[in-house]
């Protein structure tokens, strides 16, 4: 168990797994529950494969991580379910990442994360810049476990970004951020269009290249 005293390092001992850490790190600094990461200090937080942003906080690393029992500690401390980065992502865009097939991946404890987030107050149809909603990621990154909590959930498949793409669009193409490139994302690939077909809302044929539904990084 290290103890962290500053809001990266928590974000780092979340993603690691260490809960007594990030516990006591919390009881000796409780205002780490709820602050927000500076522009300067943005870093990759790689044990969960993901770019931490001005402006993410702790619930968003857990999220990241999928990570319940942090969450739901945070939320009890005060943590915003509703904050945005400086990409106007909030904590429910968060366990939308993910890469099929990865040692991070897993469906079961990114489809909990999300529903107690989402039981917590949580907008499943929250817009970050570009009009992208945790569908449109989710459905971009190829976790079909996610797609299904989020439209159980009531997230609409109809919303567009602002480049217009709607999650069906970018169920069906077939480059891009998940892609098809391996066995795995080709099998999610496939569930999510059967999960969007299944609620009526049937996707266009595969092919081409996706236009991008996320703004550049940065």
């Amino acid at each position: 168990m290290a103890r962290v005293e500053d809001l990266a390092g928590l974000l780092v001992a979340i993603a690691a797994g260490d809960r007594p850490g990030v516990s006591a790190s919390l009881d000796a600094a409780p205002a780490l529950a709820t602050a927000r990461l500076a522009r300067r200090d943005e870093f990759f937080l790689a044990a969960c494969q993901a770019q931490v942003y001005e402006g993410d906080t702790a619930l968003h690393a857990a999220a990241f991580a999928y990570d319940v029992q942090i969450a739901r500690d945070l939320v009890r401390r005060g943590a915003g379910v509703r904050a945005r980065d400086r990409r106007g992502a909030e904590p429910l865009h968060a366990p939308a990442n993910g890469a099929p097939g990865t040692a991070h991946w897993n469906p079961a404890r990114q489809r909990a994360v999300i529903e107690y987030l989402i039981e917590a107050g949580a907008d499943p149809d929250a817009a970050a810049l570009g009009g992208v909603t945790p569908l449109h990621r989710a459905v971009r990154n190829r976790c079909s476990a996610a797609v299904r909590a989020l439209l159980r959930a009531g997230a609409d498949p109809r919303l567009a970004t602002d480049r217009g793409s709607t999650p069906a669009d970018l169920a069906r193409w077939t480059t891009g951020r998940g892609g098809a490139g391996t066995a795995a994302a080709r099998i999610e690939q496939r569930a999510i269009i059967d999960l969007l077909d299944g609620a009526g809302y049937p996707t266009p044929g595969i092919g081409g290249k996706t236009p991008g539904d996320d703004p550049p990084e940065g």
